[in-house]
């Protein structure tokens, strides 16, 4: 069953409402109890009266910050990625070692990546499987392919900072992010087989990583 969208007629003193300000704290509270109750039911089986119930507000202020579980899902990720990985981090000024920012980018990444409510909703995501495909589309349109684009944004001014020589960005973004995974590294913690790394191994991975990929793009 689909969720039902948003109440399309108000009485007249909640549709003069509309006007006001928002409360952050309503939303913050609204994409919490989202956050918790995709990580247990998924997508499909969270509702809108749930997530109005969980985060102690009416469905009707859901709606006033969220149109529909699409974007209230969306929101929920996307505040995730940009918690962590904000679009500041991305940016590189005149003068600033490129090295200095891929440094900071790989850590801020491996933190998100292992962190417990990401490593929760990766799995949650892959025992689904093909019955949640909506929710596996919108976690990677929110989070993967977000931090792609913004990787690439990253590049294409260090390119044309002088910094890096790249031909292919896409693939040098992937490049970069495959080391930072490590190949069976993420998949053991994914798997549960072993624990996320401590911040001083972390940190030594990733400065590894950033030396070979700034040997293989750096100006000749």
């Amino acid at each position: 069953m689909s969720e039902p969208s948003a109440p399309t007629s108000l009485p007249e003193s909640q549709a003069a409402s509309r006007g006001r300000p928002k409360d952050p704290a309503k939303r913050q509270a609204i994409l919490d109890a989202a956050k918790h109750l995709f990580l247990a039911q998924g997508f499909t089986g969270t509702s809108m009266d749930a997530v109005a119930n969980e985060a102690g507000v009416s469905k009707l202020t859901v709606y006033s910050h969220f149109s529909d579980k699409e974007t209230l899902f969306t929101a929920a990720i996307e505040a995730k990625c940009a918690n962590v990985m904000p679009d500041l981090l991305f940016s590189l000024e005149p003068g600033v070692p490129v090295a200095e920012m891929l440094q900071k980018i790989g850590e801020a990444f491996l933190q998100m990546v292992y962190n417990e409510e990401s490593l929760k909703l990766m799995r949650l995501i892959s025992a689904l499987g093909t019955q949640d495909q909506t929710m596996a589309n919108l976690f990677y349109e929110a989070g993967p392919m977000r931090t792609r684009h913004a990787m690439i944004r990253f590049l294409t001014r260090a390119r044309d900072l002088g910094q890096l020589q790249i031909a292919d960005l896409l693939r040098a973004s992937e490049l970069f992010f495959g080391m930072l995974l490590g190949g069976c590294t993420h998949i053991q913690i994914l798997l549960g087989c072993s624990e996320p790394p401590p911040q001083s191994v972390i940190s030594e991975h990733v400065a590894e990583a950033v030396r070979v990929f700034t040997r293989a793009y750096g100006p000749a």
